[in-house]
């Protein structure tokens, strides 16, 4: 099986938006559309879920035909990701951003632990941007809203 980066496997890789291990990252490098997953797997430490995990959150697809790669394409806007995922990928810069706020962030971290939801962290991320400035805010707000 040979898989090809999306569109958004390309902006993960460039903007860092989302919180993927070194394994997942090596693997998500080396898909060039030419390379089988056997390949990849052998020339990083990363594992078959480690590719079912990039699979899930549309980075990578099947390469095929110009066809069947616009088609992939167009299904994974960013708008295609499921709250749950969303969560995923924003819940460890929620997490970070609130940490390393020290004490006087205690509460709001306490909460971010505490969200377990998107909607959650939807709710919290006023609180966070107002506590960490809007730099330090962009990378939780892409996670959030990856379609704005």
């Amino acid at each position: 099986m040979i898989l090809a980066k999306t569109t958004a496997g390309q902006q993960a890789l460039k903007d860092r938006s989302l919180p993927l291990s070194l394994r997942q990252r090596a693997a998500l490098i080396l898909v060039d559309g030419k390379r089988s997953v056997e390949k990849i797997l052998q020339a990083t430490e990363a594992a078959a879920e480690d590719i079912a995990y990039l699979r899930s959150l549309q980075l990578v697809h099947l390469a095929g035909t110009l066809q069947a790669s616009a088609a992939n394409e167009a299904v994974v806007a960013p708008q295609a990701l499921s709250a749950q995922q969303r969560h995923a990928a924003a819940y460890p810069i929620a997490a970070r951003l609130t940490g390393d706020l020290g004490p006087s962030g205690f509460r709001l971290h306490l909460a971010v632990e505490g969200a377990s939801s998107y909607e959650d962290l939807v709710a919290l991320a006023p609180s966070i941007l107002e506590a960490v400035g809007v730099e330090k805010f962009k990378p939780l707000h892409r996670a959030l809203h990856p379609a704005r």
